[in-house]
């Protein structure tokens, strides 16, 4: 015997709890996670930083009404999910100017020696500040999302991988796990595995791919200051900030990869340590803990979020990049919006701040075939 829901989605990761959270209480919705644990691989092994500067213009649109969104529950929340951490791009005048954005600003070199003063002066020649960058406490986030999921009926199912589903009649039918469920709409938010999906659902894939991105957590001889500003290199070579008494680095590879639970490749973070221990002064020691996650994107870079256009009822949630977070609530409210609608219950008159997030649907949010 299956489920009924109005709407079922697939993954538990950021994109879709941030859903859940925002569908919860207007229609009957259940999540399913293959995984025993929510945001189990991705969004478990995010950088924790939300910066207004980074990404193609749609992408900093969502950000900014992400951070808005945020920041409005921050103020209910007892320990707040965002924090003022700014950001940093350095290297030589072209690549800066190239990166920075109409966030970000131009910093002489002395500012930039002055914000992080471990930086070795002959590294860089040029630096671009973001200050409306933020840190983000993902932990919290995914639990805020998770609580008001549940309070507004959602059901969450964990250790429930998709293994069938078909469309029938006026519905879709899914197999998960021990499970089964019925639903008007299937939010296909697997991640590294929307493709996957798709091709399992019997609809066309979106041509999406996953890339990995490492990063480790080290013992340095010169912890930074706090109020340090998270730096990252102008061509996409690495990027560090503080993280306590501890340094994060990354090595910022973009490296194809297939769905899988990604590991560090030995020797990729080694690399890294002895460009930085070069480059700056902070004397990194040794690894703390390493791990690699998936970032999943289409071709221009852009998320897909909408229905497909040949198969009815079946919603993409899917190819966010290294943005998951920054533009999850965003997405989020944009998604929700389309969905409702969709469902002909109607998503209530607009408030002006989301008519940002209406005009991209309008505009730039459909499924290309």
């Amino acid at each position: 015997m299956s489920a009924h829901y109005d709407v079922v989605i697939v993954g538990g990761g950021i994109a879709g709890l941030s859903l859940a959270s925002t569908l919860a209480g207007q229609c009957s919705v259940a999540l399913v996670e293959a995984e025993q644990t929510l945001a189990y691989h991705t969004s478990a092994r995010s950088a924790r930083q939300l910066i207004p500067s980074y990404g193609p213009p749609v992408v900093q649109e969502l950000t900014l009404r992400t951070l808005e969104l945020i920041a409005a529950r921050d103020a209910e929340r007892p320990e707040p999910v965002l924090s003022p951490r700014s950001f940093m791009l350095i290297g030589d005048d072209a690549t800066v100017g190239a990166a920075a954005s109409g966030h970000m600003r131009r910093i002489t070199h002395a500012e930039a020696m002055e914000l992080c003063p471990v930086l070795v002066p002959e590294s860089f020649s040029a630096a671009g500040l973001d200050t409306g960058s933020f840190a983000c406490n993902a932990p919290v986030l995914l639990e805020d999302h998770r609580q008001r999921a549940e309070a507004g009926g959602v059901d969450i199912i964990t250790g429930a991988r998709v293994h069938s589903a078909q469309r029938l009649g006026t519905g879709w039918e899914l197999g998960a796990g021990q499970e089964g469920f019925q639903a008007a709409v299937v939010v296909n938010a697997a991640g590294a595995w929307a493709d996957e999906l798709a091709v399992l659902s019997g609809v066309e894939k979106v041509q999406l791919q996953p890339y990995r991105r490492t990063a480790a957590i080290v013992d340095v001889e010169h912890p930074l200051p706090d109020g340090t500003p998270m730096v990252a290199a102008a061509d996409k070579s690495f990027y560090f900030r503080r993280d306590g008494e501890q340094v994060l680095i990354s090595p910022s590879e973009s490296v194809p990869s297939g769905p899988e639970d990604a590991q560090p490749i030995p020797g990729d973070v080694e690399a890294l340590i002895t460009r930085l221990n070069s480059i700056t002064t902070l004397g990194i020691r040794g690894v703390r803990k390493a791990w690699t996650g998936l970032r999943t994107e289409a071709a221009d870079g852009v998320p897909v979020v909408g229905f497909d256009a040949e198969a009815t009822g079946f919603f993409w949630l899917a190819g966010q990049g290294g943005y998951g977070f920054q533009t999850s609530s965003g997405i989020a409210e944009l998604a929700a919006g389309l969905i409702l609608a969709g469902q002909g219950t109607g998503a209530g008159a607009a408030s002006p701040a989301s008519r940002t997030v209406e005009a991209l649907a309008a505009t730039r949010w459909s499924i290309r075939r």
